[in-house]
């Protein structure tokens, strides 16, 4: 079984455009949005969810208004001043203490220290994530709710269970449609992948993130390779990118021209591969006939190393 993570340094660059034009052109594989604060790849794979299931993966403190006395000694432990008081002359203590649910950060600490028990700790929904149906094949996605946390423990649960399925459904693909930047989401989506499409564009703030970007690949030892989106837009740049590729001896594996059939697609709620079958189109089927070779390779590599 070999996965395939799309990421991309900077938002913007097209990941997930191509992500589903890849899903239309490949065969046999699961499909994972793993850019679950803003899933998006549902949105233009007709797709039917056919399960749901909260995620909970924190808890969040409240004070019992009955058992409080005021002491103000979870005041003094929380570090996020998620701890609220003031006067209140209805109290028995003349002070009423109560918790910012947005501030709070689920440490616990409150509840451990408190001498009267006055602080329940209860198990939070963080979000939801879905398994849904597409003509593509099978979908793992998920919505984390506003403002909550563990966005990398949400990303390695829907790796988890995309892999279950491809598993059961015997297929040897799982195309991982990854979230932007270099931090906690993005590292649960690459680590142990097989194989991580950077797309990148020509601006400088792409070119960076794109370099981050490869050394944290290459600090996990995950080959990959790249693709160069709207190229066409700043030839410069992109000329100084491939330099990189060069030196870096990073695999190009496509290039793909800037094009307002792309948004004229996303609009329509598809990809662009099935809204047009020329120019973007081509490139993208060159791009995946590329990415195929290296997947072979790749797992060629492996085969002989585990021999």
């Amino acid at each position: 079984m070999t996965e395939l993570v799309i990421v991309s340094g900077k938002g913007g660059t097209g990941k997930t455009s191509l992500a589903g034009s890849l899903a239309v052109l490949s065969q046999e594989k699961v499909l994972v949005d793993c850019d679950v604060d803003a899933a998006d790849l549902h949105l233009i794979l007709q797709h039917k969810i056919r399960e749901s299931t909260e995620f909970i993966a924190s808890s969040r403190a409240s004070i019992v208004q009955e058992k409080c006395t005021a002491c103000g000694l979870c005041l003094d432990y929380c570090r996020f001043d998620a701890i609220k008081h003031e006067p209140d002359s209805d109290s028995p203590n003349g002070e009423r203490y109560w918790i910012d649910e947005l501030a709070c950060d689920g440490c616990g600490i409150c509840p451990r220290f408190c001498p009267e028990e006055a602080i329940d700790f209860k198990e939070t929904v963080s979000g939801e994530w879905f398994l849904s149906e597409t003509s593509y094949g099978p979908l793992v996605h998920a919505r984390l709710g506003i403002a909550q946390s563990n966005s990398g423990k949400l990303v390695s649960l829907l790796r988890k269970e995309a892999k279950s399925l491809a598993v059961e459904k015997q297929l040897d693909l799982i195309i991982v449609d990854g979230p932007p930047g270099i931090g906690c989401p993005v590292i649960a989506s690459i680590t142990g992948a097989g194989f991580i499409l950077i797309v990148t564009e020509p601006s400088l703030s792409a070119f960076h993130d794109m370099e981050r970007l490869w050394e944290l690949a290459r600090h996990f030892g995950i080959p990959a390779g790249l693709c160069i989106n709207k190229y066409d837009i700043n030839p410069e740049l992109t000329a100084r990118i491939e330099t990189f590729a060069q030196d870096k001896k990073i695999v190009m594996l496509g290039k793909i021209a800037y094009d307002p059939v792309v948004t004229k697609a996303q609009v329509a709620g598809t990809t662009f591969v099935e809204y047009t079958h020329n120019g973007v189109s081509a490139q993208v089927k060159v791009l995946w006939n590329n990415l195929q070779n290296a997947l072979q390779t790749v797992q060629s590599n492996k085969m002989e190393f585990e021999t």
